[in-house]
């Protein structure tokens, strides 16, 4: 074999995936994960926060009418 002849593999070259790849793709599935847990606990305090607004101004008219 002389250097101008291509060398070939004689293993199959099969890139393995890296550990910053795996760990990137890692991250991407945390945050999906835990953004979806939060939107409901968002909404129930956005929730919360207009039923207590009702009932303030609830009360404010009754006092008021009083």
């Amino acid at each position: 074999m002389t250097t101008a002849q291509p060398v070939f593999a004689t293993v199959p070259l099969v890139r393995e995936p890296r550990a910053s790849v795996l760990a990137a793709f890692q991250l991407v599935e945390d945050a999906r994960y835990l953004g979806s847990e939060r939107t409901p606990r968002r909404r129930t305090r956005i929730r919360r926060s207009a039923e207590r607004t009702v009932a303030y101004r609830r009360l404010a008219r009754d006092l008021r009418s009083t």
